[in-house]
């Protein structure tokens, strides 16, 4: 494809450019819609709450010390909400960053291979479909390496995974980004020139540094990820590491301490022990050995999930996982210009990168599908070498790739716009407290009747009942709620509670009750005591 009166060349420099404008807009796109699921509005509360004190340090829930996670995903969205202000569209800022910067290190990782691809021909005879005008686009093609990055960009930036969590104010994108830039990093030193020290200084001192970074990010994968799968890597290729390398280990740790040593370091000296059981001892190895947070899966659960996060690429995903087994398990011989024979040692990278975070989670007794977030990148490595085996073979193919990827976007888009607000207004507590509000009750409390309500924690801020834990407390019948608004002085409350309970308040005899609004899973009804003599609303 070529706009009139510019060189192929030229063309291409702009096709790719419109593509990345039109990246960031849709990720930018629509992150105002209410706050989803259970951990976005906690997440978002605990860094409203870190910057209404003005604490960058300890985080908090309702008031309560709350260690499950680090600060780095806090860290943006408070400085988002100094920019934005308090609200949705700030709480998921930093998370779409997150998601361009992992898109960018991957362009990096493609511009860093600097290797031509192999000869037209070796790529074997083209077929009646394709454009026979290739052959005389040889040298162009074969200039091709710059163009690996923008695949790998364009392959990475239009997974469904990466524009799913990219738009989430969670943890999963915050600890993607730093593991991709420390990996790219790596390769990037690792396959320098020897004669420029000064990148190759550079690059293994970003290595270094985003290990610190993901550490912050969400804990000890941040460097038990990055290690590992160098490690792995070194394996796969039979070699040793070189000398520089591991007494480089000495000066990056060093690094690595600074780095984390800027949230680790305060959370120690203030919180001491507390810190120490609540986010090593039950949030990494409990959450990590047992089954205690109920999130169970089977061991297979990711391989399932990691390719559906490929979307609309897992079929070249698949294919290229398949070509690499028989490759390499069964010693089958290759096609003539596989993609694996294209660059090999990135091929043993994306696969050692691919399978340390694959097992390790496989492993784990608690399961989530943005667990396996940080192996997406290399997935989309392994099926970008294959997009672009299949691509170069015809301007007609390269033309195919882009246009999947462009009505993706406008899919996503199309999604985002009709489809997301009408799924959020269901899962989302917002209308219904907005609508309470409306009626009088804004300044009534909040409390939960037989279930627990994790998105009140953002949109009932400061209105919800507690346990002495800093746990919203759990209403079990209306003699409960009774027993609190009499404690209370008398007062009107709001009620959150699962339609099949409904009845448990608008059937009460000691309690006045208004429906005020429903979701597919919770009612929200204004209860008051019920005067003796009265008649129930």
């Amino acid at each position: 494809m070529t706009i009139k009166g510019m060189s192929w060349r030229d063309s291409e420099r702009i096709t790719w450019l419109l593509f990345a404008v039109a990246v960031v807009a849709v990720y930018f796109f629509a992150l105002d819609v209410p706050l989803l699921g259970p951990d976005e509005p906690r997440y978002a509360q605990v860094a409203r709450e870190m910057f209404e004190r003005g604490d960058l340090v300890t985080p908090t829930l309702g008031g309560y010390n709350w260690f499950e996670k680090p600060a780095l995903l806090y860290w943006l969205q408070y400085f988002s909400f100094s920019l934005f202000g308090i609200g949705e569209f700030a709480a998921r800022f930093g998370s779409a960053l997150f998601g361009l910067g992992t898109i960018t290190s991957m362009w990096l990782l493609g511009r860093a291979v600097s290797h031509p691809l192999p000869p037209i021909d070796s790529l074997g005879p083209l077929s009646e479909h394709d454009d026979p005008a290739l052959s005389t686009q040889h040298s162009d093609l074969s200039t091709h390496t710059s163009d690996l990055g923008w695949w790998l960009a364009l392959i990475t930036a239009t997974s469904l995974g990466l524009m799913a969590f990219s738009r989430g104010g969670s943890f999963d994108i915050v600890i993607t980004f730093p593991v991709t830039a420390s990996l790219v990093s790596f390769y990037i030193y690792e396959h320098s020139d020897a004669s420029n020290r000064a990148q190759r200084y550079i690059s293994l001192s970003l290595f270094y540094a985003f290990i610190g970074v993901g550490l912050i990010g969400k804990g000890l994968i941040g460097a038990v990820f990055p290690g590992a799968i160098v490690v792995f890597y070194f394996l796969l290729c039979r070699r040793w590491p070189r000398k520089e390398l591991i007494l480089s280990a000495l000066w990056g740790s060093v690094i690595v301490l600074i780095v984390a040593g800027f949230w680790y370091l305060p959370m120690f000296l203030t919180h001491g022990w507390e810190f120490w059981d609540e986010f090593f001892v039950q949030h990494h190895f409990q959450r990590y050995t047992s089954n205690k947070y109920k999130h169970p899966g089977p061991f297979w659960f990711f391989f399932l999930v990691l390719p559906l996060m490929t979307i609309p690429w897992i079929p070249f995903f698949i294919a290229a996982i398949w070509k690499s087994v028989r490759r390499f398990i069964f010693r089958k011989t290759p096609e003539s210009g596989d993609f694996i024979d294209y660059r090999p040692d990135l091929v043993k990278f994306a696969f050692s990168w691919l399978l340390v975070p694959l097992v390790f989670f496989s492993l784990s007794g608690s399961k989530l599908p943005g667990y396996i977030l940080p192996a997406l990148p290399a997935a989309a490595v392994i099926a970008g070498l294959a997009v672009v085996h299949y691509a170069k073979r015809s301007n007609a193919r390269q033309l195919l790739i882009k246009y999947l990827a462009f009505i993706t976007l406008v899919v996503v888009v199309s999604v985002l716009r009709f489809a997301l607000p009408v799924f959020a207004r269901d899962d989302s507590m917002k209308h219904l407290v907005e609508v309470a509000d409306g009626k009088g009750y804004s300044k009534s409390e909040i409390l939960n009747l037989h279930t627990i309500v994790h998105s009140l924690e953002f949109y009932g801020a400061g209105r919800l009942v507690r346990e002495d834990d800093g746990k919203q407390w759990k209403f079990l019948g209306d003699r409960g709620i009774v027993g609190h608004i009499m404690k209370n002085g008398g007062k009107p409350v709001l009620v959150a509670v699962p339609p099949q309970f409904e009845a448990q308040l608008t059937t009460s005899p000691f309690l006045n009750s208004e429906v005020l609004g429903r979701t597919s899973e919770i009612t929200m009804v204004g209860v008051s005591l019920r005067k003796t003599g009265g008649t129930k609303r």
